[in-house]
């Protein structure tokens, strides 16, 4: 986004780490702003992964039983695989009703009831991905998600992009400056929004997983993740 404008009076905030004071900043020239983005990869440094067991009974109690047996022995081959206990999460549990539809009676059937228990895992050695993913289908899991690949510690790439971001947006007001008979341009006003790339992520049935288990180690390749700084930001052209 580009916009020209001649205002009498530009606005900036500045914070500390005592308060914040706004600042006014009178603008003579005319203004020009800027919404620059810049994207910096990396390596991802931690693979998120999610597993979790879907168990079904007559009633809602066996239901919940069968499903904490499950899900216990898969929990129980997580740590032994090394995970740390703080990297382990309950992600969510569900208890629901089934039913079948009878197409003679056009009315529902009770079939019984389904328990599903799901937790979130960390892993800080991205390489394990698909050991770990098999390893949790072998141990009863049936309802994984993920990788979801990310940094532990965005700090540097955050400021890496911030620095792009911030000389791409001085180099095109300098232009636009010059092309509008201005010799430099003065900042007024900078305002920042982050975001990580866009994570990788797969669902598959439990049937391909095991079929999966059975053949070869799952395949996973970490590739890179993006950290996108976007400023937006208000020269003044100055003569």
């Amino acid at each position: 986004m580009i916009r020209f404008a001649i205002p009498a009076l530009a606005a900036a905030t500045f914070a500390s780490a005592a308060q914040a004071a706004e600042v006014q900043i009178q603008a003579q020239g005319p203004v020009v702003e800027l919404t620059v983005s810049e994207v910096v990869d990396a390596k991802p440094d931690i693979v998120d992964l999610s597993a979790g067991v879907t168990s079904q009974a007559r009633t809602a109690v066996e239901a919940m039983r069968i499903n904490a047996r499950e899900m216990t022995a898969v929990i129980d081959r997580i740590k032994a695989l090394g995970v740390d206990a703080d990297d382990i999460q309950t992600a969510g549990i569900d208890l629901n009703a089934q039913y079948d539809y009878d197409q003679e009676t056009r009315e529902q059937v009770f079939r019984g009831y389904q328990a599903s228990n799901r937790v979130s895992v960390t892993l800080r050695d991205v390489d394990r991905a698909g050991e770990v993913l098999d390893a949790l289908v072998a141990a009863g899991a049936n309802n994984v998600g993920g990788p979801r690949f990310s940094l532990d510690d965005d700090n540097a790439a955050r400021a890496q992009a911030r620095k792009a971001a911030f000389d791409n947006a001085r180099s095109q007001a300098q232009q636009y400056a010059q092309w509008s008979g201005f010799t430099g341009v003065r900042l007024l006003e900078v305002s920042e929004s982050v975001a990580a790339g866009s994570p990788i992520a797969f669902e598959e049935s439990a049937g391909r997983q095991a079929m999966k288990v059975a053949d070869a180690p799952t395949p996973v390749e970490p590739g890179l993740v993006g950290t996108r700084v976007s400023l937006t930001v208000k020269f003044e052209m100055t003569r």
